[in-house]
């Protein structure tokens, strides 16, 4: 199937004029915004260049060998040349095309990440802790910021609940397919017999939403203050800084008590709305849309068992794409992450490539 070559050109003519306008005097948001654009477009640019590039020298080479005045040695030449160029271009083919899948609006977006204790007790908010602490160590090696916007902490460790923000450029384009049910099996600490348990631990990823991506109107909202609870130093417990906000048509409960400003608590409270509102809504427009989806990698279902990380035997197993890692150290330390989650794109990836063909 042939790259859509008027799609091609339109791309180059677009950068072509955003290059041009950089080059004008523009007022600071137009060239930020233009910037941004530039610099998403270059590597796609570079791309369609070098493919047209190689064809134009295949074109050559066939020229070459077709031609009967052309010499025996440098046909034999241009014969051994050309598979290397075929490839190439094949290579560079599949980039545009992934290039041209259109993307997912809220990928560049950074992410509310909520991770909940489930099954097992002390041992599931222990695991709730790990997975916290794993997120944590992957998104600073991706230049992320981390900031703990609520949580609740287990009797022995951990947390039965924890929810944080995490401002990058393209978190959720990452972090995405980590929503579903986690699972761990292992010896606990506090097992004398060296038994084996099983327990779990929810995640859920939520795009950063703007006020223009949902609107939320103010009557709808209850907003209560209370006093901090917890460690906290002199001022908690004096103020009332603590804010929960319960959105009246949904029945979403969202609560922030981490700042010991009520402004900035309530900002973050609002923040988190948004992302649950948003998520509600793109979840309902899922549920109808179910009967013409594939299910890609998963449906990103809370209440589906994606991983197991398995400590006996240091593997660590995602169910949706049958990958297995006996990296198990590396990955709870950020560090091997990366690999369960390239590989989790890919497949998406090829999903939509394949449902873009079937389609044309």
């Amino acid at each position: 199937m042939q790259l859509p070559q008027q799609k091609l050109d339109a791309l180059l003519d677009r950068h072509a004029m955003v290059e041009g306008e950089l080059a004008t005097n523009l007022a600071p948001e137009a060239y930020v915004k233009l910037s941004r654009e530039f610099a998403e477009l270059n590597p796609v640019v570079d791309a369609i260049k070098a493919y047209r590039a190689v064809a134009d020298e295949i074109e050559d080479l066939n020229a070459l060998i077709v031609d009967a005045s052309t010499e025996a040695e440098m046909r034999r030449l241009a014969e051994a040349e050309k598979p290397a160029l075929q490839a190439r271009r094949e290579k560079l083919e599949h980039e545009i095309r992934l290039a041209l899948i259109p993307k997912d609006a809220m990928d560049e977006r950074s992410v509310i990440l909520e991770i909940r204790a489930g099954t097992g007790g002390d041992e599931a908010a222990l695991f709730a802790g790990d997975l916290f602490r794993m997120y944590e160590r992957y998104a600073a090696k991706q230049g992320w910021k981390v900031e703990t916007l609520s949580m609740s902490e287990g009797t022995k460790g951990g947390f039965k609940e924890i929810v944080a923000q995490i401002q990058g450029r393209g978190a959720y384009a990452k972090l995405k397919f980590e929503s579903g049910v986690h699972r761990v099996q292992r010896v606990p600490d506090t097992e004398a017999s060296g038994r084996i348990h099983t327990s779990a631990a929810t995640v859920a990823v939520l795009p950063e939403v703007e006020d223009v991506d949902i609107d939320i109107n103010e009557n709808d909202l209850k907003i209560d203050t209370m006093r901090a609870g917890g460690a906290g130093g002199q001022h908690v417990n004096k103020t009332e800084s603590a804010i929960r906000i319960t959105h009246i048509p949904s029945g979403i409960v969202v609560a922030v008590q981490e700042e010991r400003s009520q402004h900035k608590n309530r900002a973050k409270a609002m923040t988190m709305l948004r992302a649950k509102l948003y998520d509600a809504e793109k979840t309902k427009r899922d549920a109808e849309r179910a009967a013409d989806r594939r299910g890609q990698v998963g449906s990103g279902d809370r209440s589906e068992r994606i991983r197991t990380y398995n400590f006996p035997q240091g593997r660590v197993s995602d169910h949706r794409i049958n990958l297995t890692l006996y990296k198990l150290p590396q990955v709870m330390e950020g560090e091997a992450l990366n690999e369960i989650i390239d590989a989790l794109v890919a497949e998406h990836q090829a999903e939509l490539l394949a449902s873009e063909s079937a389609a044309q």
